[in-house]
């Protein structure tokens, strides 16, 4: 189909000091979970990234010296010439597909751990490492400063020499050059402390000794945080943060502007921040430079992205979530199949990969971080070499996913979901609050299979063992789900206990009356406990979260969730019971005692919610099995996790269908002679 001419001014170029991007689609940094040791892994991605249109596409932090080491989590060094090589895979891969290869350079100061290197760390001011270390940073003299801005201009030169043509000067989220911004963290008194002319100081050395370094072949950007969030005692978009643009505007090519007093508030999941979020604090930068800017805010609208251009917020449109979700988003509007961009949900699961120390991922795109390790490609595919007919059993995420990818494999689908809609627990997991979004993963695949004519879906059909053998299909895919433990169950307690009055979060969702005061006993640690707390708060029960973690829904620290969550819960009067453990509930009481000491006490409770783990609902794979049929199972009823799992486990298996199972390819060093 021909192009939205609505969307033409997304394809415009734009010129950027010495280079001009094809469009104004900026894949912005973003970590992959890669670094120094998979470069062709961080190649591969980040050429599909180009593949799909991304007119600029950069790559994650790279240090440039060993006192910023970032270790255990993976991140990318121009430490020495040795370095140049890997790195020019990227920019190659980048360059294959007519894009713009950025590299942003990085320091971490006193948020650098340097736990592999064993480098003392450095920062504006002595003080202890931010990494929650029993460390310190040192304060840096002016003999350290001239040979940190030597450490720039080095690995700015040999960023050049791999190929890259944007090379950032990194000041935001917290890391060093932004650390000499922030009176919160700089109370020097010399040449670089004190005012804010002062401390701009290092900002504007560094940019000019990377202009000096790359010459006139590469442009040099800056990444700026504008608003630290943090109040008047820090940066703020209507005070220094504006000041610090209108001192610097026409020196750096381009401006990459943020709110970033750390990571997670730049990178807001949807359950805290709509689409645009960072709008207000950054569309001022425009007004002061010449410059092209750009910014983020979980763009996926193609009319979002215009209003954004039209309105001069800025003039191209950053993403980084939005590409690892649909890294061919821009081709899909150029080619004018915008119904066909597979929307970024905001659920973070990526960000989640990258504070686990482990390879990208994403729930929307199975095939994230897999590109060279598997050979995945998100829209290729190889067409199964037999006409055969599969049969997929559940019609949640993992079914959508096994239907979707095995009709574009060619086979011949008949998806059957026992209620008259699809979706699975997505329908109930996205009426809590702010996980509306979720639903696109549903949306998306029922859109993309009504594009099949070799898949049929069947609604409100639930499948006995001898509906099945009457199918006759080749494959029989079980993907029907699970169901919430009564037994409390969970990370914690491995033993069963006897809770007959105890409700689920089936129940909830189901309809079953809730009545106060309620317990909510997590014990799973993810999003379930902390979101029913909050939703039944607002209704107005009175809610006691207990967990035996040291806060409310711990895991979503990873997913740069947990502090908005916990003052969310304590803003809508949910009364926390951390280190707490579920001993029995009965007669309106429930005993709980305390993980390290065992002291027991009682809190009042007439509904008790067990948010502790999930089993399989693996009646039909019983059945089937007794039957003597052959079934796979993918996604929950499987193994209970993630919706992000779920689908991977689902495409895995649809991909792999017929193909070998062959381990992932590993990266090893190169063979050396003895």
């Amino acid at each position: 189909m021909p192009r939205d001419p609505r969307y033409d001014i997304l394809f415009e170029p734009v010129r950027i000091g010495p280079v001009t991007a094809p469009n104004r689609f900026y894949q912005t940094p973003h970590a992959t979970g890669f670094g120094w040791q998979r470069p062709q892994s961080g190649a591969a991605l980040r050429g599909v990234k180009a593949e799909g249109g991304w007119g600029v596409v950069c790559t994650e932090y790279c240090s440039i010296h060993p006192s910023s080491d970032d270790s255990p989590y993976a991140f990318l060094t121009l430490w020495d010439d040795q370095d140049i090589a890997p790195l020019a895979l990227t920019a190659e891969a980048i360059h294959a597909h007519g894009s713009l290869a950025g590299i942003e350079l990085w320091h971490g100061g006193a948020h650098a751990s340097n736990r592999m290197t064993r480098v003392p760390g450095i920062a504006p001011m002595t003080q202890p490492a931010l990494y929650h270390l029993p460390a310190t940073a040192r304060a840096m003299d002016l003999s350290d400063i001239r040979t940190f801005r030597g450490w720039q201009r080095d690995a700015a030169r040999r960023a050049r020499q791999a190929g890259f043509d944007i090379v950032y000067v990194y000041a935001g989220h917290d890391y060093l050059p932004f650390q000499f911004l922030s009176r919160r963290t700089n109370q020097r008194s010399d040449a670089y402390g004190g005012s804010l002319e002062n401390r701009v100081r290092l900002l504007r050395e560094m940019i000019e000794d990377t202009k000096d370094a790359v010459g006139e072949t590469c442009a040099v950007a800056v990444r700026l945080a504008v608003d630290e969030l943090h109040g008047p005692e820090g940066i703020t978009s209507d005070g220094e943060g504006r000041e610090i643009i209108a001192m610097l505007a026409e020196l750096p090519d381009l401006w990459d502007v943020n709110v970033a007093g750390a990571l997670g508030n730049d990178s807001r999941s949807a359950r805290f921040s709509g689409e645009g979020f960072q709008e207000e604090n950054v569309a001022f930068v425009k007004s002061l430079t010449s410059k092209p800017v750009v910014s983020v805010g979980r763009f996926t609208s193609p009319d979002r992205m215009v209003s954004q251009i039209r309105r001069g917020v800025q003039d191209f449109i950053g993403a980084a979530r939005p590409s690892i979700a649909d890294p061919f988003l821009p081709a899909k509007i150029r080619e004018g199949r915008e119904d066909e961009i597979r929307e970024c949900i905001g659920c973070n699961i990526c960000r989640a990969a990258n504070n686990e120390g482990v390879g990208l991922r994403c729930t929307q795109n199975p095939t994230m971080g897999e590109e060279w390790r598997r050979g995945w490609h998100p829209e290729r595919i190889a067409v199964h070499p037999r006409r055969e007919r599969a049969l997929v059993i559940g019609g949640g995420p993992a079914g959508l996913e096994a239907a979707l990818t095995l009709g574009r494999r060619g086979l011949e689908v008949a998806l059957a979901e026992a209620s008259d809609r699809f979706g699975g627990r997505l329908l109930r997991e996205a009426t809590l609050p702010g996980l509306q979004t979720w639903l696109r993963v549903r949306d998306w695949r029922l859109h993309m299979l009504g594009k099949l004519a070799n898949v049929d879906l069947y609604p409100a059909s639930r499948m006995t063992a001898a509906d099945v053998a009457g199918f006759g299909a080749d494959h029989v895919v079980l993907a029907n789900g699970s169901h919430w433990r009564r037994d409390g169950v969970g990370v914690c307690a491995t033993r069963p206990l006897d809770l007959p009055e105890a409700l689920t979060p089936d129940d909830v969702f189901a309809g079953t009356p809730v009545a106060g005061p309620v317990v909510i006993y997590d014990d799973e640690h993810y999003f379930m406990g902390g979101a029913l707390a909050e939703k039944l708060a607002v209704a107005g029960h009175e809610v006691q979260y207990v967990t035996t973690a040291a806060v409310a829904s711990s895991w979503t620290v990873m997913t740069n969730e947990q502090d908005f969550l916990q003052a969310r819960l304590i803003e809508a009067g949910v009364k926390l019971h951390p280190l707490k453990a579920l001993i029995s509930h009965d007669s309106g009481t429930a005993t709980l005692a305390c993980v390290y000491t065992g002291r027991t006490e009682a809190l009042p409770c007439a509904t008790l919610i067990l948010t502790t783990g999930r089993l399989p609902d693996s009646a039909l794979a019983d059945e089937l099995s007794s039957a003597g049929i052959a079934a796979s199972r993918v996604g929950d009823c499987l193994a209970p996790s993630s919706i992000a799992d779920a689908v991977y486990s689902a495409h895995r298996f649809a991909r792999l269908l017929g193909e070998p199972d062959l381990p992932p390819r590993r990266e090893m060093p190169p063979e050396r002679s003895p």
